[in-house]
This record gives structure tokens, sequence and C-alpha cells, in this order.
């Protein structure tokens, strides 16, 4: 991948930033195409001087995708919104950086699109990564799609946020409590788009759903950042009925904890299929979540990295 050109729509994220690290450190040069360029500032210094370079572009709009595509060998796709037009991003604009990719004849397009990619899903961010799985398929058939479950790590916006609400609420409701999740860290998806790029032949024209090794509900996992931060907070499981409710009377307000949409998500688990294709088609052991959280939850400790005492001896 020495001196290649990859374009990253969307590489200005929390994922986007870690896939950066592992194609700079195996000697590509990375274009990200942002739509707001000020998010992805935090991405220059991740390469050697001149490895990384930023675009703005609007996957929504062909034109701006079509110059950020210009001389790169390669694409990788990252867009996605939890709430909004999701045909407009995860349909359309998949559409047009495939087309645009093609276009432009780079060897490799990578699109990361979720597990619960569904034409038939009761969630319209369901049917819209499916819908946008289908328009890459059409436009570059060699296309590597990845389907990760939840991403967790450092900067993650998933356990952090449940890590903030415990650690400042007596009461904790859960919303979607059965609802089965199998949360894969972030480097491990980083090293796969990676490896996808680097063997085309070999992974180009397949499905791979990302996961980790374990399996945990909604209410394990709040447990689990409960004990991991030292807070015992009561948890209340909030019945389906009751939180559906909620969702669709509030759920278009800005910064509702959840829309309508995000609730019909949490009717499904969100688990790697039987059979399916995963990281260890990629050689990828995946790290649990044990092995990484307590690194970064223990700034939610009342006293960080000093919270836990040691036993007296004698």
């Amino acid at each position: 991948m020495r001196d290649t050109l990859i374009t990253i729509f969307g590489g200005g994220g929390f994922l986007g930033r870690h896939i950066t690290q592992h194609l700079t450190a195996a000697g590509a040069r990375v274009r990200i195409a942002q739509r707001n360029i000020r998010i992805a500032q935090d991405v220059k210094p991740l390469g050697n001087l001149g490895q990384t370079q930023l675009i703005a572009a609007d996957i929504r709009k062909p034109e701006t995708v079509a110059r950020a595509v210009h001389g790169a060998d390669a694409v990788i796709n990252l867009v996605g919104i939890l709430k909004g037009d999701f045909d407009a991003f995860h349909h359309e604009g998949a559409a047009n950086v495939a087309r645009a990719a093609a276009a432009a004849g780079a060897q490799a397009l990578v699109h990361v699109s979720a597990i619960g990619a569904d034409a038939g899903s009761k969630s319209a961010y369901g049917r819209s990564k499916a819908e946008g799985e289908a328009a890459v398929r059409a436009a570059f058939p060699s296309a590597t799609i990845l389907r990760p479950s939840i991403v967790f790590g450092r900067e993650d916006q998933f356990i952090n946020r449940f890590a903030g609400l415990i650690s400042s609420l007596p009461i904790v409701p859960i919303i979607g409590g059965k609802a089965r999740f199998q949360p894969v860290y972030v480097d491990d998806v980083a090293e796969a788009v990676k490896l996808s790029l680097s063997d085309p032949a070999r992974f180009g024209g397949r499905t791979f759903e990302l996961g980790g090794p374990e399996t945990i509900s909604m209410a394990e996992l709040n447990k689990r950042i409960a004990k991991e931060i030292g807070e015992d907070p009561s948890f209340i499981d909030m019945p389906d009925s009751l939180s559906g409710l909620m969702a669709g009377l509030t759920g278009w307000l800005p910064g509702a904890p959840i829309t309508r949409d995000q609730w019909a998500m949490l009717q499904s688990d969100n688990v790697v299929a039987e059979g399916t294709d995963g990281l260890q088609a990629f050689g990828i052991t995946p790290t649990p979540m044990a092995a990484v959280i307590g690194d970064y939850l223990v700034r939610f400790r009342k006293h960080g990295r000093f919270g836990a005492r040691a036993k007296r001896v004698g």
C-alpha cells in the first residue's frame, strides 16, 4: 500500500481517525473528504509531512465527490447518520461515492455499512443501509462491504455516553434492555479496512459482518459499565410499550434521548449472523471489551485512577 492515495469519506470521525492511523502506518497517503473540514483537523498529525490531506466534500453532491476521488487508488466510505435524511446519505450518497470511484478508476472500494442493513427492516436506518449496499454493488461490483456491530474505543459515542449517564444519575432508565449487541473494537475494524484495500482480489465483492468475541444485552452492558466506573445506580428496565410511546412523542425534539427510528432498531439484535464471514476471515482475533474499556472509562470514576484504594496489609 506504500505511496497509494486513499480517499476516505467521513474520515474525520471516530472510526476514520483510526483507519487513517492504520493506513499511514502502512505507508499510504490519505485524503480526508469531509463536509466540515474543521472536524477533520485532528487527522493531519496522524501521518508524516504531506501524508494526509483534507478536502471539502458532501456525498449528496456528486461534483464534490468526483473532485475528492480524483487520482485516488482506493476509496472508503464511512458516512452514516443516526437521524435525519437516511436516504440522502446512506443510499443516494453511497451510490454517488461508488459511481465516482468507478469513474475515477479506483482499484478498490470499501463501503462501511452496519449489521441490521435489511430491506425489510422496521427502521428507516436499516432499510436505507440495505439500499445503499445494493447501490454500491451495482456501481462497483468488486467493492468490499463491511457491516460492524457497535464500535467501541476510547473516543466512541456509545460506551462513553452510557458511562456519562451512569456516573451522573442515581436512577438510570434502560431502553431496549433485551436487545443484544456484539461490540467490536475500533482498531479491529480499522485493520479489516486496511486488509480489504491491500488485497482486493481476495476481499473484493464480498460482505463481512464484524463483531467482537462477546454478545451482550443492553441491560448487561449498562451494568458492566457501572461496575467498571465504580457506580451502583438503580436501573429501571423500561417496557417497550412505554419507551416506544416516549420515542414517538419526543423523539423529534433536539437532544431527545432516543428517536422513534432508533427505538425500532432496538427491537432487533445487532449481532453477526450465523455462517457469515467476519473478522476471522481477515485473520483478526477480536478484541474483548474487558481488555480495553477500563483504560478509557477511568475518567468517569469519582477519583479517576485513584478511585480504587489498595487494601491494607496486616
